[in-house]
């Protein structure tokens, strides 16, 4: 099984298929709209408007897991992250990153690139980096900023 076999969730609910980003590198990240790390939205946008339309696209999943850091609905945080860092990437609907309702894609994400003692997200805007043959290249930790990121980022999209 490979990313493009998943579906994932819109913020209406409805489902989008994974396969609608082949040949795009991905940024792919849980996020939360009440947490320490939740500036780097700034960051990602500027990633977004860099490369967007190099085929670099950014996939938001609000998470809620740690802290009730990402309260509201899925409307809600959509929203908030518009109104208030102007984020024109895609949101989706919350999502639940480790435990019994762990999304499938992030059970596909964390086996393919472990983190420090043992797989699971630790926090919210972990990262990971997909190339456009759909590998997962690369974890990052939550403190990892997003413009430490732009390298990477332009060597897959070369």
């Amino acid at each position: 099984m490979g990313i493009y076999d998943f579906t994932i969730n819109e913020t209406d609910g409805t489902s989008k298929l994974m396969a609608d980003y082949k040949n795009k590198v991905l940024l792919i990240v849980n996020t939360a709209t009440g947490c320490g790390f939740t500036p780097q939205y700034e960051g990602l946008q500027k990633l977004y408007d860099a490369y967007q339309e190099k085929g670099f696209e950014i996939l938001d999943f609000p998470c809620n897991q740690f802290g009730n850091q990402a309260p509201g609905s899925n409307e809600e945080v959509a929203t908030f992250c518009q109104l208030n860092y102007q984020t024109t990437f895609k949101t989706f609907g919350k999502i639940d990153v480790n435990g019994e309702n762990e999304a499938p894609l992030y059970t596909y994400l964390k086996t393919a690139q472990g983190g420090l003692l043992n797989k699971d997200i630790k926090w919210n805007f972990t990262k990971f980096l997909i190339n456009r043959q759909g590998e997962v290249v690369k974890r990052y930790a939550p403190q990892t900023k997003p413009e430490e990121i732009a390298e990477d980022i332009e060597a897959l999209l070369i």
